[in-house]
Parts: structure tokens; C-alpha cells; sequence
């Protein structure tokens, strides 16, 4: 635990302006009940521009809050490697006042969490002056383009964007068995329970646009190299939809084939065949319609050419 011993004094940056106090005190105050947060707030120790607001306040571009001294959990100093912040830079795609588009590598997290030390967020926020988020995620085995925002209205219309389905996402990825070469759509909701994510009506929707490239066909092995467009963004989407389809993805040890697995790996594929090959948006900053592509990674593109 970390102990405050004197108020302290905090200026609202812009991601966080229109958040209400209770819910930025919450994020902030990591380890601290929500009900002594809002009996702080009540009694006046939490100020806003030297003034008493009410939990529901909605912050405002430079307030500057006052928190009394308390006790929260012990906040760790993330410090990345000058090897990981290197791998990162090198891994800008494109990057404008308001957002960066990165190639995100095999392996790497989006941000920390589940033992986890540091992901791609954490790395950047120690390196950036200015706040930074992610508009979206990537699985950690997943490789490819992946969106961070460094204002908070560029972050609120690439939200809006994918709500509207505004916001396009392509993937390439390796299926078992070969696929008829045309555009197979798969609408199933996905329902994400406490251990993975499911096909059930329970669930939301979701739908997943599966288009063959090439078929690859040797004795004893069938596999399919598809171009997967995503109208949703659930949680292990096209690695469910492919399952449910009978197409599970190469090396998905959480929802592929285990003698499919074993058979590709023995020809040499040691991760999962799934990158984000491209992302297509309107840029908040410019107005244009901004198209960034990641290319298909050195090992995916060796593996492929051997089969």
C-alpha cells in the first residue's frame, strides 16, 4: 500500500474531461472502497477548483482536484527497455497530432494485466508527454495494425466509427481444411463466459466475412489462407467464427484443432496464423478517408511460401 500523507493536487488531462468525478476517482485511487470514495466526496475533502462538487460533476479541460490524503495501492514505476521502446518505434506505421497506428509484433500485449508487467500501452505512456489510448485491441498472439489515440475527440470519433461499423478491419489468417473460393459470412452472437468465448444466443452479435485466397493441398494436409473482414469487434472473434465454421485457425491452442496444430507445427509454424493486415478509417485530424497496411510478417510470409 502507498500512503499519502498531504492532499495532492491533480490537473484533468484530456482524455479524461467529460468523466464524472466519482468514476475518475475510482480509476485513480487504485485499491480504495468505492464508498469511502464517495464519502470523501460528500464531506467536502475532495475539491474541485478549490470548490465542493457532487460525484456526478462532469470534469472539465484543466480542473485541478484536490485528493485528501489517503491510502492506495502500491503503484509500481513502469520502467520499459530501451530494447522494447526500440521494437516499438520501429513498429510506427503512421503517426499524425492526434494518432499513431503501430505493426503490432507476434507475442506482445496490449497493455499489462494477468501477469502481465508491461504491454505496448504502458511502454508508450512512459514515453509520450501527452496521454495516449488504444481504440481497439489486439489478442497478444496477434500481430498487425493496431490504433492509439493521443487526444481524447480523436479517440471519441474512432469509437464512434466502430459503433457505426464506419471503421474497416482486415485480417489474413491460415484455416484448416481448403475453402471454396468465395465469401463465406458467418453471423453467430458470441457470449464470453468466465473461462473463454462461446457461440450462444446469450450472446452479442457478431459477424465475420471469411474470403478464400488459397488453397494448400498435400497428402494428409488441407488449409486454406483466408482474408477475414470483421463488422464486430468481439472478444476472440474470428478464432471463434472460425471454429464455429469448422475452419479453426492455425496454432489456436485456445479454440483450434489439436492434430491440425501438431501437423503445422511439425511444417514449421510456431504462433498463430492471424495478422491484422489493414485498417481503413476516417482520420479525425485530416477528414480523409486514411488507409494504413501492415505487412504480412517475415516468419507467416516463409511459412507460407514453403507449403
Amino acid at each position: 500500500m502507498t500512503i499519502h500523507d498531504s492532499p495532492r493536487f491533480v490537473t484533468v488531462d484530456e482524455f479524461s474531461v467529460g468523466q464524472r468525478l466519482d468514476n475518475y476517482l475510482v480509476k485513480r485511487l487504485k485499491g480504495v472502497p468505492k464508498s469511502h470514495i464517495y464519502r470523501i466526496i460528500r464531506k467536502g475533502e475532495v475539491r474541485v477548483n478549490k470548490g465542493r462538487k457532487k460525484a456526478d460533476y462532469k470534469l472539465l479541460t484543466e480542473d485541478i482536484i484536490r485528493i485528501p490524503p489517503i491510502r492506495t495501492s502500491t503503484e509500481k514505476d513502469i520502467k520499459p527497455s530501451e530494447n522494447l521502446l526500440e521494437m516499438i518505434n520501429e513498429s510506427i506505421l503512421y503517426e499524425d497530432k492526434g494518432l499513431l497506428v503501430i505493426n503490432k509484433f507476434h507475442g506482445m500485449a496490449v497493455h499489462g494485466g494477468s501477469g502481465i508487467s508491461i504491454g505496448i500501452i504502458e511502454a508508450l505512456k512512459s514515453q509520450y508527454k501527452e496521454p495516449i489510448e488504444l481504440v481497439h485491441r489486439l489478442d497478444r498472439a496477434t500481430s498487425g495494425c493496431l490504433i492509439l489515440a493521443k487526444k481524447r475527440s480523436v479517440l471519441k470519433d474512432l469509437h464512434e466509427q466502430l459503433v457505426k461499423h464506419q471503421l474497416e478491419k482486415r485480417y489474413i489468417a491460415l484455416v484448416k481444411n481448403s475453402w471454396s473460393k468465395k465469401r463465406h459470412t458467418v453471423d453467430a452472437p458470441i457470449y464470453q463466459n468466465s473461462r473463454q468465448s462461446v457461440i450462444d444466443i446469450k450472446g452479442k452479435d457478431s459477424v465475420s466475412h471469411f474470403h478464400p485466397i488459397k488453397n494448400f493441398l498435400a497428402e494428409g494436409f488441407s488449409a486454406s489462407l483466408v482474408e477475414v473482414v470483421i463488422e464486430t469487434g468481439r472478444t476472440h472473434q474470428i478464432r471463434v467464427h472460425a471454429q464455429y465454421a469448422e475452419h479453426p485457425i492455425a496454432q489456436d491452442n485456445k479454440y483450434g484443432d489439436h492434430d491440425f496444430n501438431k501437423l503445422i507445427k511439425k511444417k514449421g509454424l510456431n504462433r498463430l496464423f492471424l495478422h491484422a493486415k489493414s485498417i481503413t478509417f476516417k482520420n479525425p485530424i485530416t477528414k480523409e478517408i486514411q488507409k494504413v497496411t501492415a505487412p504480412l510478417p517475415d516468419d507467416l510470409e516463409i511459412f507460407i511460401s514453403k507449403l
